[in-house]
């Protein structure tokens, strides 16, 4: 197979990864050939590893960490003991007047740019106020907020002090909130009273009020108020824009322990209460130096944009390009409005030179046969996929339609460690349908069923050493048992991260789609994502969702419910369509036992289809018991499947 692109030498020459690795020949006398040997040492030896991370970046610390980590087994493996640092502080050590610090644009709005000097007298007003309202390291802050400046000055503010963050996006419905931030016990709630979306307003100052109820540990409130509205309080209140900006205050910073909490994420929450995932201050910050600078390539100056909401842990990932001296590019709407081209059009306007989406919007892109004006994106030179597996045709229209020259870096991860196990490689050719290498320091495989790491051949993915970004616990969890349950259940002391995957003979990586939701033809292991990429080439279906099912007997049913393009009806030509699609690119093992229409795909708030809940449901499960309707975008979706099972067993 011949690669889609490949690297110029110059352009090996002048990446991060390249003088990372002639600073390990020049300091340590490390000398590797290829990446692989690279990763391989990255992995036998992680502590040496990582210690070079910090050296590297001259990460700023008090103390001194007489072991790079201790423990025996994951999950209790304590890093950089003895160590105390900030976040934030890392971040304004990249102060610049060359270049500006944030670029943000709203639907139906201009584009602004915020300057590192007025970024930090931002948020060292905002640290000055948290001051007076009583909050100290270890305290908790929630925000409702969109994707915008104010949350990140906010998150800065909070993480300055050495405070702890989490946020959800007011796309989440009020009791989805409740369920995250209730489990943490937070003293400062920020939230907007409206966001827009898609061309419409809409209100949250009900969802305020109800937080305000609902979170009885809350001691004040900020409001960021487009429209001011009044909100109605037994807790103290106050307007975003009332927090007088002062040149006096000075922004100072709170230096932690290593494995002091950074911030609470969260699962998708489709089943059960989200687990509250809690992410360490020393293990983001040199998880992040290491993957922005060696695999996403950032540079300092550049223009680094992701897609994504205050919901979803790449808003917090992003903050990584300030980290490294770039510039975060922020966008807040719906990527589809007024159409496709909206967000492809902002990277032109903003110059952007990194540009982070999902599959599924490339996929949209693709489906929608959109035609961006590609003469007007001269300054993008990568484009990052995540939040599903891109298939082979979407590397292919990114290669037709947007760029030939771009560097095309997909990338696998998770909330788990807020970062990727496997993603981008500038000095990597790209081939389609793979995700180029497996991360430094991340000693990732396949396991075959006798738990045997194997090649070229699909077997679950597993992490068999610690990664400082792995949480650090689950909050609430204090003996570790849903830690332990969600990762090291199948295999003690080696993390199982729940997909099947197959690493390529040249080291690369494809993803099949996630073994929990494995389907069994004839004790055949068929991943989910292989059924998706042959149903993405019918036009006339919109989305798909494929579950199988062990019936009484021992026999299996697997459905494919498919959601249609407006105004087209599944026929029974579609439906051949649809099989002979299947088929052909894969085996008759594929072809689904029933094609049904649906009126539409339950997917999380975070955009992750999820076939989970419709599984347990079609097993006969109480939907009560087994679907989290606050944890879906759209709740309602599961109603077809409810009342499909009613029908069914009458």
């Amino acid at each position: 197979m011949a690669p889609l692109w490949s690297p110029s030498e110059q352009w090996i020459k002048e990446t991060n990864l390249t003088r990372y690795t002639q600073w390990l020949a020049d300091t340590h006398d490390k000398h590797f050939n290829a990446y692989d040997d690279l990763w391989q040492w990255s992995t036998d030896q992680i502590d040496e590893f990582w210690k070079t991370i910090v050296e590297y970046f001259e990460v700023a610390y008090d103390g001194q960490a007489t072991t790079v980590r201790s423990g025996n087994e994951m999950p209790h493996y304590r890093w950089f003991d003895g160590m105390k640092l900030n976040y934030a502080e890392h971040i304004f050590r990249m102060t610049t007047d060359h270049h500006p610090a944030i670029i943000f644009k709203a639907e139906n709005e201009s584009l602004q740019e915020i300057s590192w000097r007025d970024l930090r007298d931002q948020v060292a007003t905002i640290q000055w106020f948290l001051k007076s309202k009583g909050v100290e390291a270890g305290d908790c802050v929630v925000a409702y907020l969109p994707c915008t400046p104010e949350a990140t000055m906010a998150f800065l503010a909070v993480n300055s002090l050495g405070a702890i963050w989490s946020s959800c996006s007011p796309d989440f419905g009020t009791q989805s909130v409740i369920d995250r931030f209730a489990q943490i016990k937070p003293k400062v709630l920020i939230a907007t009273d409206e966001y827009a979306y898609g061309g419409k307003t809409f209100s949250k100052k009900n969802t305020i009020q109800e937080l305000i109820h609902q979170l009885p540990t809350l001691e004040h409130v900020v409001v960021v108020s487009p429209s001011s509205q009044e909100i109605e309080s037994a807790k103290p209140v106050t307007l975003w824009h009332d927090i007088k900006l002062e040149d006096s205050y000075q922004l100072d910073f709170k230096r932690v322990p290593f494995s002091h909490p950074i911030w609470v994420l969260y699962s998708s929450g489709t089943t059960g209460l989200p687990k509250a995932i809690t992410h360490s201050h020393g293990g983001v910050l040199l998880e992040q130096l290491k993957y922005c600078t060696f695999h996403n390539d950032f540079k300092p100056g550049e223009r680094c944009f992701w897609y994504t909401t205050t919901g979803w842990m790449m808003w917090n990932y992003i903050h990584g390009s300030l980290l490294v001296g770039g510039t975060m590019v922020l966008y807040d709407g719906s990527p589809g409005y007024p159409d496709l081209l909206a967000l492809w059009q902002f990277a032109a306007d903003a110059n952007v030179t990194h540009f982070g989406t999902s599959a599924g919007f490339i996929l949209a892109c693709l489906k929608a046969e959109i035609k961006p004006d590609t003469q007007a994106l001269q300054s993008l030179r990568s484009i990052s996929s995540t939040g599903s597996t891109l298939p082979p045709e979407g590397f292919d229209w990114i290669y037709q339609k947007i760029k030939k020259d771009v560097w095309l870096a997909s990338m696998s991860g998770g909330t788990d460690v807020c970062s990727a196990f496997v993603g981008g490689n500038p000095n990597l050719p790209v081939y389609q349908g793979e995700i180029q290498c497996r991360a430094l320091g991340c000693s990732l495989h396949a396991f075959d069923e006798d738990e045997k790491p194997v090649v070229e051949e699909v077997g679950e993915m597993v992490i068999t050493k610690p990664l400082p970004s792995m949480p650090i616990y689950f909050w609430n969890d204090p003996d570790f048992t849903r830690y332990r349950e969600s990762y090291f259940e199948m295999f003690p002391g080696i993390w199982r991260h729940g997909d099947w995957i197959k690493i390529t003979g040249r080291q690369g990586i494809i993803i099949y789609g996630r073994s929990d939701a494995t389907l069994n033809r004839g004790g055949v292991r068929i991943g989910t994502s292989e059924i998706y990429r042959a149903v993405d080439k019918v036009k006339e279906v919109k989305d798909s969702l494929i579950i199988c099912v062990e019936k009484k007997g021992g026999e299996f049913w697997m459905p494919l419910f498919v959601m249609m393009q407006e105004n087209v009806a599944l026929t029974d030509d579609i439906k051949k369509k649809i099989n002979t699609t299947i088929r052909a690119d894969y085996s008759p093992r594929h072809v689904p036992d029933e094609i049904i229409a649906v009126p539409d795909i339950p997917y999380t708030i975070s955009g992750k289809k999820t076939e989970t809940p419709v599984k347990k449901v079609i097993m006969g499960k109480d939907p009560k018991d087994v679907v989290n309707a606050g944890a879906l975008r759209n709740p309602q979706s599961m109603d077809f499947f409810i009342d499909l099972v009613k029908t069914r067993s009458t």
